[in-house]
């Protein structure tokens, strides 16, 4: 019994090395994993093509601020919002850049604590992403809110006035969601970081430099002492970051159901955008880490196995949403209240009924691609779907806000919606933001975790 024993345990040894060893470049020494990630940040390998983004980045930036100051100095009323659709876009763009956020912290806690081998080579810049689409996200509550300087009020702090937050307000729990995975998410990442800005700081030549990555290494030597306790904590901050990230989508799916509107008051909606948020989150990262393996030539440290890999996350989580779509049809069939049935009418041959088809096929028919093989390992097919999945995500939280809010209990409160110029702007101004963050970050930082690339190599070949 204990010779079967030891001959199943060896054997899954074998298979877990073998698997390891498919996400892991070949012929590559340490030393050179070190170099290929380091170098380019510290010799400065960008050419104009980065530069060129950057430029680009840089004025959809100051579209964005600009867009800001207009707003505060006019008023919400600029955006197309009205006595019936009071959330609009800046809602919906919320909605949609938390989601986007929400594959980072999940990529790096649910994947390590499963011992998935392949979130090595992407951990470090989806952890990234989700640092900046939830700072981003963060912005258009505030906003929207009419008077952003008071945003301090749905803090529950102690004042003479004995204003305190107003727990039914979906408001106060958004400002807690966002700010608890902004903090965790912050931490997780610079505590991932420590060794490889320990390595930057023992590579780079320059005295400015040093000085830099030194402070931000915390003093990191590498002893047997600094990786115990960087293991153990890096663990119990994964086991947290799990239910964090269901919590904090969860969260914002209760912001709808919640409510009495039709299409929205579902128990689906949580889980439902924990889903949503994976399946747009990955399919950024998809993009992301196509990008990077381009730029800065990494293509034999993220391969077309880690693609395959998120291709296949990605058709799962579109069969999740496409059973998602369905369940919520079947039930305004079954429940038989006629504003439910209305409203589904509305959605299938209304006026938005074109977007809602545009969705249906974005993120329930395209995905099917990844069905084969040969689609998986295709990187243009890759981009070209993943894309087309964030357009699909982007036109389902417009519409989840929209189609509902035009077609509520009330005939006489029926009205349409209508983005402004000033809708746009902002949309386009968060994008750029967004890409000049991401610019910064991979010229700044290593965009792969080297440590962890070394340590699996090790593992591997043990």
């Amino acid at each position: 019994m204990t010779a079967t024993a030891t001959g199943i345990h060896d054997r899954r040894a074998d298979e877990a090395r073998e698997t390891a060893r498919r996400y892991l470049p070949t012929g590559m020494r340490p030393d050179r994993i070190t170099a290929a990630v380091a170098d380019p940040v510290l010799e400065r390998r960008f050419g104009r093509l980065w530069w060129a983004a950057f430029l680009v980045s840089s004025a959809l930036t100051l579209v964005m601020i600009a867009s800001l100051i207009w707003l505060v100095r006019e008023g919400v009323g600029i955006w197309g919002i009205n006595t019936t659709n009071v959330w609009g876009f800046a809602i919906a763009n919320y909605v949609w850049w938390i989601g986007i956020g929400n594959a980072g912290t999940l990529i790096s806690s649910m994947l390590l604590l499963t011992r998935q081998r392949w979130r090595t080579s992407i951990s470090r810049f989806a952890e990234a992403m989700t640092l900046f689409a939830a700072a981003i996200a963060g912005l258009f509550p505030i906003f929207h809110l009419g008077r952003p300087w008071l945003f301090y009020w749905l803090v529950p702090y102690p004042d003479t006035m004995d204003l305190m937050p107003q727990w039914r307000s979906p408001l106060v729990w958004d400002f807690f969601a966002i700010a608890s995975y902004l903090i965790f998410s912050l931490l997780f990442w610079y505590t991932g970081a420590l060794p490889d800005l320990a390595t930057m700081r023992d590579r780079a030549t320059g005295k400015l430099a040093q000085r830099i990555y030194g402070a931000f290494a915390l003093g990191w030597r590498g002893s047997a002492r600094h990786w115990h306790h960087y293991e153990a904590f890096y663990r119990a901050m994964a086991a947290l970051g799990v239910p964090l990230v269901v919590s904090v989508h969860s969260v914002v799916g209760m912001d709808f159901a919640a409510g009495l509107m039709p299409g929205w008051n579902e128990s689906i909606f949580p889980p439902y955008f924990v889903v949503g948020a994976m399946f747009s989150g990955f399919a950024m990262v998809v993009v992301l880490a196509a990008l990077i393996r381009r730029g800065l030539g990494l293509h034999r440290l993220i391969t077309l196995d880690h693609f395959d890999a998120m291709a296949r996350i990605l058709l799962f989580a579109s069969l999740v949403m496409s059973l998602s779509y369905a369940t919520e049809w079947f039930f305004a069939w079954y429940s038989g209240d006629h504003a439910e049935r209305l409203l589904v009418r509305f959605e299938f041959a209304g006026l938005y009924a074109p977007l809602y088809w545009t969705m249906i096929l974005c993120n329930c028919v395209v995905p099917l691609a990844f069905v084969l093989r040969a689609a998986r390992r295709s990187l243009p097919v890759l981009i070209g779907v993943a894309v087309l999945i964030n357009v699909g995500m982007w036109l389902e939280r417009i519409l989840i806000i929209t189609e509902t809010l035009s077609r509520g209990h009330l005939p006489s409160q029926w009205r349409t919606y209508a983005p402004t110029i000033w809708d746009w702007l902002l949309l386009l101004g968060t994008l750029g933001f967004f890409a000049w963050m991401f610019l910064l970050f991979v010229r700044l930082v290593p965009s792969v975790s080297m440590h962890e690339m070394k340590a699996r190599l090790r593992e591997a070949h043990a």
